[in-house]
């Protein structure tokens, strides 16, 4: 999974929903109950990934499609704007019957009603319940599920062992050891302690380990003292103890790039950032941990994303069949294998070792209690807001409760104007 793909602006119109009802479903027949021995074709629609990944799903689509002879799978790589295209093939009732949707963006899709429920298409040996719960819950609403994850990532606190080792320092497990850390791992600006990301995506649970919501009711409340008492430290870090930097401060365009250069000796990342080492940085020396715990409690941020079928499609039980296998073990397993993500379903993680793998076992622990990247209908205004504020705070040019109460109104204002 891409970790920068959190697709900003979420406008859907009434026209969205209108279709959804309206549209190429309207014949009330399933064109997915071929004759026998006639081929249905349906369409599956993702954005672009490695040349790796891409080699992988055309291979698990072809074994799909030799135990489902009577169905032919046409795969579609939307490669830009992705959720700008879905939503207007959405509108004009040329949407695809299977498509990807993340996380951050489901709560808004699925309130429109275009996304098909999935509860009556479930068979007993799918076993929903091996889903890591977090994940799936990301795709539910009022008791229905609309799709099932294909994978995911926590973050991880991502350590230098040189580092580590030549300073004396060992693996923070709580937040106040985490911050004397960095400080003793710091030196000058040839090396900072902790290579933040000072963006929503990666700070949500932070800044709600505190008891304060980062949004409520849809609306941002993130100018709540208790959020801001959870970011402060963050904001420290950098202005006050001189331990912590964005990658753009050293030149990095992203954690695990900085993290690779050996300009931070510590990093919270994610499952992508494995093989991104391995191939570009493969002389590092390092180690993952769960991220320090914040007043005793564990806390970790996840990202997933799910294959959801268009409630418009006119071959829904053959799109079902694509999504059972895809979601399945079998097809889980397979795609996740390479390690590219992680298998939501519990069982695969196991069989695949991850548990109990030196890197991966501590972001697999985090599913559990992991926060979703997801939420809130609103959450692409809200995360905008606080990005363009946070950021401001988090370079010591004003302070956090009011740069914070500033994207509050903001979000909030542009929020009411949508009504």
């Amino acid at each position: 999974m891409n970790a920068k793909k959190w697709l900003a602006g979420f406008g859907i119109s009434a026209m969205l929903l209108g279709t959804a009802l309206t549209g190429c479903s309207n014949s009330g027949k399933d064109a997915s109950a071929p004759a026998k021995g006639e081929k249905v074709q349906i369409t599956l629609a993702g954005w672009g990934s490695s040349p790796e990944e891409t080699k992988l799903l055309d291979e698990i689509l072809k074994d799909f499609e030799s135990s489902h002879p009577n169905i032919d799978v046409k795969r579609e790589t939307i490669a830009d704007q992705y959720m700008d295209v879905i939503k207007t093939r959405l509108i004009g009732g040329q949407g695809p019957d299977v498509f990807y949707l993340d996380a951050f963006e489901a709560p808004g899709l699925i309130q429109t009603g275009v996304v098909e429920p999935l509860d009556s298409y479930i068979k007993k040996d799918f076993d929903v319940a091996d889903f890591e719960k977090p994940m799936i819950k990301a795709f539910q609403k009022d008791g229905k599920t609309y799709g099932f994850p294909k994978g995911y990532s926590t973050l991880a606190m991502f350590y230098n062992k040189k580092m580590f080792k030549d300073a004396g320092v060992e693996v923070p497990k709580t937040w106040e050891e985490f911050q004397a850390a960095a400080k003793k791992l710091t030196k000058g600006k040839e090396v900072y302690g902790f290579g933040a990301s000072p963006e929503l995506a990666r700070l949500y649970n932070i800044g709600e380990s505190k008891g304060g919501k980062v949004a409520t009711d849809n609306k941002a409340t993130f100018a709540d003292p208790k959020v801001v008492a959870g970011l402060q430290p963050v904001v420290d870090m950098h202005n006050k103890d001189k331990s912590a930097a964005e990658p753009k401060e050293t030149g990095a365009t992203w954690t695990g790039e900085m993290f690779g250069q050996g300009k931070a000796a510590m990093v919270f990342e994610g499952n992508w950032a494995i093989p991104y080492l391995k191939s570009t940085f493969p002389d590092i020396d390092y180690g993952t941990a769960e991220l320090p715990t914040i007043d005793g409690k564990k806390s970790t941020m996840a990202y997933t994303v799910s294959y959801v079928m268009n409630a418009s499609s006119q071959k829904k039980e053959a799109s079902w069949e694509l999504i059972s296998y895809l979601t399945g073990k079998e097809g889980m397993k397979k795609w996740t294998s390479k390690g590219f993500e992680l298998p939501t379903r519990k069982s695969v993680a196991t069989e695949l070792g991850y548990d109990k793998d030196e890197l991966r076992g501590p972001l697999v622990k985090g599913a559990p209690y992991a926060t979703v990247w997801a939420d809130d209908t609103n959450l692409p205004i809200i995360f905008n807001n606080f990005n363009n504020q946070f950021i401001s705070a988090f370079l010591g040019e004003k302070p956090l409760d009011q740069a914070l109460k500033q994207a509050q109104d903001a979000a909030n204002k542009e929020i009411d104007n949508q009504k």
